[in-house]
């Protein structure tokens, strides 16, 4: 673990002018985040809030009595996990869960809230990014309600690469119908029905994004509309989207 003094990869922190940026700068450290670490459980007080970096992956989890999980929002280097809608130390709802590891910054709670009284640009920005973390989980409610797991299933891998930045994207199918809240059948179904299409291209523990812009045409309107909300509210701060790899 090192200290940070400048901020090289979390989008959110990078977009804060340089005052604010101060404020919280030399509270911040960069740590090496593992895939399966729990950041926190439910019930538990949220006493540190970390910023993904380029590649990292964190998941917000719901756990249901019967041992199912889905998944409530995937964050990376757009955003941050924990503290942020709650605005403070309140026991979490969900699990936090690194499904991606690499590089990210870690800030303690209080810090930033110390910091939200001293600037309501710093305050604006935060409550800003949570009004995106909810913008994404009111869609991901209305999107498992409404489409199909085709739809789903692109628009989720989309997300995914949007944050990864690259186009194999290291998970199994196991892990995608956990974090969808299906079974796994029907995952390798359309998965097998991407591939036909051309979209992507799977292989053992990977699935590489072959064409964008067919994945982009799979997909339901979720994607696109929660992309717009991020660059209403947080202009430049939701990563650049990928040109397609090949042309459509």
């Amino acid at each position: 673990m090192r200290r940070a003094q400048d901020i090289v990869g979390n989008r959110l922190l990078k977009a804060l002018a340089p005052r604010e940026r101060h404020l919280l700068s030399k509270n911040l450290e960069a740590v090496m985040l593992e895939k399966g670490t729990v950041l926190f459980e439910p019930g538990e007080d949220v006493i540190s809030i970390c910023f993904p970096g380029p590649g990292t992956v964190a998941s917000l989890i719901l756990n249901l009595r019967d041992g199912a999980t889905a998944e409530a929002a995937l964050i990376g280097q757009e955003g941050a996990v924990g503290g942020i809608i709650s605005g403070g130390d309140k026991p979490a709802f969900t699990r936090g869960v690194v499904q991606i590891g690499g590089p990210a910054m870690r800030l303690a709670t209080d810090v930033l809230e110390k910091a939200k009284l001293r600037s309501p640009t710093l305050r604006d920005h935060f409550a800003r990014y949570a009004d995106c973390l909810l913008a994404q989980t009111l869609q991901s409610v209305a999107c498992n309600a409404i489409h199909d797991l085709d739809a789903r299933l692109a628009r989720w891998l989309l997300t995914l690469q949007d944050r990864i930045g690259g186009d194999d994207l290291h998970l199994t199918q196991e892990f995608i119908a956990e974090m969808l809240g299906v079974q796994r059948t029907y995952v390798t179904r359309v998965i097998g029905s991407l591939e036909k299409t051309g979209a992507i291209r799977r292989s053992r523990g990977t699935l590489t994004v072959v064409n964008r812009g067919k994945l982009e045409r799979q997909a339901c309107e979720c994607y696109a509309f929660l992309r717009r909300h991020f660059e209403r509210v947080l202009p430049g701060v939701y990563p650049d989207a990928r040109a397609p790899t090949k042309n459509a």
